[in-house]
Parts: structure tokens; sequence; C-alpha cells
């Protein structure tokens, strides 16, 4: 084994679980993965850290407010189990969305002490339905590739949500894919027909699944009969407020690859009281984050709880774990992150008897838990 930290326990490896031990190099990737006899009476669950590909803010920060913003979101959510995130802008004016992408450059080439990896913008609006903006200002429009690759320049795009029921939309979902920026579809009125069409320009992916989007009926499909009838990615909050239980288990059996994102705002981690969400004044109460008017925006919920969740639905730990880490890897194409194994970020998260978050480990920084 390695000279640096060694972890025991129950390890979910790619290939299941291991009960051995699990070694840190000095670089902060993993250098060995041994079965062991010697783990301990109880021994730990180890699982890969979390990967959320939807973060607005969290610790009364949010991520078009500029500044330190991005170091602060991203310490809040390591500490709760999130190990690397997509920083996620609103709709919003070109001025205020290009400010907010400069000042998050920096914190995307070099990661915040005690934080996150930030692996790059998630830029969710402003080309979506004005129809369907949900807590989205109302700044929706048309997109063109022109002022994306502008975005792009001022810091690194991983991932656009838009609504594909647009023509320019299409266009720009295939510009997109072939600079290689995913795309998801959502905050949309877009038929069934619609939806498929945007997968076949090239998106990959649904926002939030059921909320802000069409809805499914047995004669108009809308988006989301689209994406439970061809997706093989699609994200969806697991906060028991966003989405039914039920709706959750039919999206569990229709699509394979269904990950969990947080879509958390700077009330995440804070007291109840009044926040924003980009230029949206919101009140956090009774465990959720709401306009003036009731409409759910984002949420407060940490990837540690949404495992917690997920576990009381009734999936075993390594389905949920997949689903926090492995698939949302996968949906960015990313290799060397989302699972355990040898020469990957040491990116881990240690869970206690009850499956709270124990230890964090971030490229194989030890972070603090609260």
């Amino acid at each position: 084994m390695s000279n640096g930290t060694s972890l025991a326990g129950r390890i979910l490896t790619p290939a299941g679980w291991i009960t051995g031990r699990l070694a840190i190099g000095g670089d902060g990737r993993i250098a060995a993965i041994e079965a062991s006899a010697s783990a301990g009476g109880q021994p730990l669950e180890i699982v890969p850290g979390f990967i959320d590909l939807h973060v607005h803010g969290g610790d009364g920060a949010d991520i078009m407010q500029g500044g330190d913003a991005g170091a602060r979101i991203a310490r809040l959510h390591a500490r709760t189990g999130t190990t690397a995130l997509l920083a996620t802008t609103m709709t919003a004016p070109v001025v205020d969305i290009r400010s907010a992408l400069r000042d998050l450059a920096p914190h995307i080439d070099r990661r915040p002490a005690g934080g996150a990896r930030i692996l790059g913008v998630h830029l969710e609006g402003p080309y979506i339905n004005p129809e369907k903006l949900g807590a989205q200002p109302a700044h929706a429009r048309s997109g063109s590739w022109e002022e994306v690759a502008d975005f792009h320049a001022t810091a690194s795009l991983r991932l656009v949500t838009l609504a594909p029921e647009f023509e320019a939309n299409l266009e720009l979902i295939r510009c997109l894919v072939a600079a290689g920026i995913h795309v998801q579809l959502g905050h949309s009125l877009a038929t069934y027909e619609q939806g498929v069409a945007g997968l076949a320009a090239g998106a990959t992916g649904f926002a939030h699944l059921f909320n802000a989007m069409s809805e499914l009926h047995h004669r108009e499909p809308g988006l989301v009969g689209a994406a439970l009838a061809h997706a093989e990615f699609a994200e969806l909050i697991p906060d028991l407020l966003h989405v039914h239980p039920g709706a959750i288990h039919a999206a569990l059996r229709a699509i394979p690859r269904l990950y969990c994102v947080t879509d958390a705002t700077a009330a995440t981690g804070r007291p109840d009281g009044d926040y924003m969400l980009g230029s949206q004044p919101v009140r956090k109460c009774l465990g959720g984050v709401r306009l003036a008017d009731g409409t759910l925006a984002g949420s407060t919920l940490t990837m540690g709880q949404g495992l917690h969740n997920l576990l009381g639905l009734g999936l075993e730990l390594a389905e949920a774990s997949w689903r926090l880490s492995r698939y949302p890897a996968e949906f960015l194409g990313i290799v060397d992150r989302g699972t355990l194994a040898v020469g990957h970020h040491a990116d881990i998260v240690v869970l206690d008897a009850d499956r709270h978050v124990r230890q964090v480990y971030v490229e194989g920084e030890n972070i603090p838990c609260p």
C-alpha cells in the first residue's frame, strides 16, 4: 500500500463492493485498492465523491453575484459530500452572465482550498421558453452560437440547458455539440416531437426532469414523454418536494442512467429567511425555497441528503451512489472521477453506520465535515 492516507472499510468499486483498504497517493489520486480481512469489526462504507451538475449557490452566496461566490459555494458543498460540481448560471442579460463567468473563471482554473472542484459552467438559460420560466427571471430568448462562444471564451461551458421548440435553438444544439459542450432540454413547452427533434440534433439529457417542462398526457406526451421514452440520461432533484416519490420510481424504471442534482441555492446551509436566486428574491421556509407567489425556486438540498432520500425510497446503497457520482460523470464524459479506481482522483465520501457523510476527500484533500 501507499505511504499516504489509507482508508479501510467496504469500498464501492466499479465491479461492486469489496472489503479492504484504499490508499491515497501524494498526487491526490487513488494509489491502490486492495481486498483485506482487517478492515475492522463494523467497517465504514466508502463511496465515490458526489458530482452535482446543477448548483446555483450555497452558504448565502449565489453564482450570479460574482466575486468569491464560487469559492464559498464550492466549500459549502464539499463539506456535505460533493467533490465536483458545475456552477450554474441564471437567465439574465448578457452583461450579467458575462460578469458572473468572468469572476468564476479563476475558481475553475484552480480549485478553491477546502472546496469541491468546479468542473465548469452549466448555462441554464437564457435560451429557454419565456412561458416556462419556473423561477428563472424574464430574460429568455433564442440563442446564437456567437453569443455562446463569447461566454465559453470567458469561462469553460460544460453544459447548456435550452428549449428545443425554437428553430434557432436546434441549430445551436448542433454547434454546441460540435464544440464538445453537452446539451440538455428543459424550461420548455416542447411537444413530444419537438423533444425528439432536440435529441436528434444532439441533446443528450433533460434538466430537472418533470419540473418546468411540458407534462406527460397519453395523447400529448410532451417533453416528459420524450424523456421517459428515449432518454439514457436525465437529471432529477430528489428533495421530495420537486418530484413525488411515485414519479421518481417511474423515472428510475424508464431512464437507465437517471442521476441526481441539488439545484441548490444560496439558502443551502443557511437558516430560514430571505435570499437571492440570481436577480430573484426568494424565501427559505419549511424545507424549501420559493418565490413570493409560492413557485419552487431551486432547493436547499445537499447531495448527502439526496443520498438519504434515495435510500428511503428503497434503493440499495450502490445504486443510490451511482446516481450521485458515476452517472453524472458518464453524462459529461469524465473518465477519472465518479468511481473509485486506481489512478482516478481521490474524490471520496466515507459514510458512518447511519450512512451520513463522515469524511470527505477532494483530490486527496481531507475536507472538514459539519
